[in-house]
């Protein structure tokens, strides 16, 4: 009986002591532990700040497709139309009855050209006064726009600016009403290159695994080159907003599609008159680029690497260096190349194994 209690009071005193041993190590830090592997893994340093300061810079380009609607309106003007001829522009307070205008306007749009003294034969001519019809000339104009921006992006939104470059022909001026009496005109040149600077502003609003929609607003103005009278030429602001549609390829590129609506106008002001002419010059784009940011990390600097994920070198971080700058790159496993070898076209022959 005694010596089984001595037995037992041995190995509990035995346990304590094995506990109490362990406890100090069980409580020690993660660095301060001696593991062998910390004489060759050491934690990375991440000095370079100006690539991190630039890593956050979103380059956009992009090309596409727009249509110009142009709206002119002649709501303080008469129009005379005769046989053969552009028509003519009139102040509505200008009496034509005795077949005759003192000054009259037939070209106004990126300028204005008058003519004075203009006799017609009312029963030939035709003559819309402004008090009887809300006339207004229309035309559209193809567009092939290239535009550059550069953002910030923070959690959803972004924020920075950019610049247009847009090649443009307009096309033929019609009335919107009597198309069968009243004539059309065209613009005295072909073509034309229409600049826009701005302040971006967006939102992401949605997100579905890699895809994304944003609504982005593009604010700012336009320059109408030298084709356009800018002496007698007033502009406003522009206003370009839209969706635009995203799929992310990798951590710093991505690809995406943005239909929009343009709005913005200027007003023709006739010299040694107080007539002018409001035009609208409202436009629908369809556009499509891509959007690369610089990486954070350098590419591996050892050109026979393999490793496809973030890795060490030393105390320096690398980005692997297999992958091209449309796919992934710090992968999950197959992420990139989630078909095998084995069952793509260039292993008809089935001589991979993977």
């Amino acid at each position: 009986m005694i010596k089984n209690g001595l037995r037992i009071l041995f190995l509990a005193c035995l346990y304590l002591l094995s506990f109490a041993a362990t406890t100090p190590i069980l409580a020690q830090d993660k660095k301060n532990v001696s593991i062998p592997l910390d004489h060759f893994y050491v934690d990375p340093e991440y000095n370079n700040g100006l690539r991190k300061l630039l890593s956050k810079l979103h380059f956009t380009f992009s090309t596409g497709y727009g249509n110009t609607f142009y709206r002119q309106d002649l709501s303080d003007f008469s129009v005379l139309q005769q046989p053969g001829n552009t028509p003519v522009i009139f102040n509505k307070e200008l009496n034509a009855a005795g077949g005759n205008v003192s000054t009259g306007y037939t070209y106004w749009f990126n300028d204005i050209e008058s003519d004075s003294n203009i006799s017609f034969d009312p029963a030939s001519s035709f003559l819309v006064q402004a008090d009887t019809a809300d006339l207004k000339f229309k035309a559209s104009g193809m567009s092939i726009p290239l535009n550059l921006s550069i953002h910030l992006e923070f959690d959803r939104y972004k924020i920075g600016g950019g610049a247009t470059f847009e090649y443009h022909r307009p096309g033929k001026f019609k009335p919107s009403d009597f198309e069968d009496e009243i004539g059309t005109y065209k613009p005295n040149f072909g073509s034309v290159f229409y600049k826009k600077y701005y302040a971006l502003l967006g939102v992401r609003v949605y997100r579905y695994y890699e895809y994304s929609l944003s609504i982005d607003a593009n604010i700012g103005a336009f320059n109408l080159t030298k084709k356009f009278n800018k002496s007698i030429i007033q502009k406003g602001i522009y206003v370009n907003i839209g969706p635009t549609i995203e799929r992310d390829m990798s951590e710093y590129f991505r690809l995406f599609v943005r239909p929009s609506f343009d709005i913005k106008s200027f007003t023709l002001n006739i010299p040694e008159t107080d007539l002018s002419i409001s035009q609208s010059m409202n436009a629908f784009y369809i556009g499509f680029g891509f959007t690369y940011r610089i990486p954070e990390l350098r590419k591996c600097f050892l050109k026979q690497c393999t490793t496809q994920i973030n890795h060490q070198h030393g105390n320096r971080e690398y980005r692997s260096r297999v992958h091209p700058f449309y796919k992934k790159q710090n992968p999950h496993h197959g992420e990139n190349y989630p078909r095998l070898i084995k069952y793509k076209k260039k292993n008809r022959k089935k001589m991979h194994a993977y």
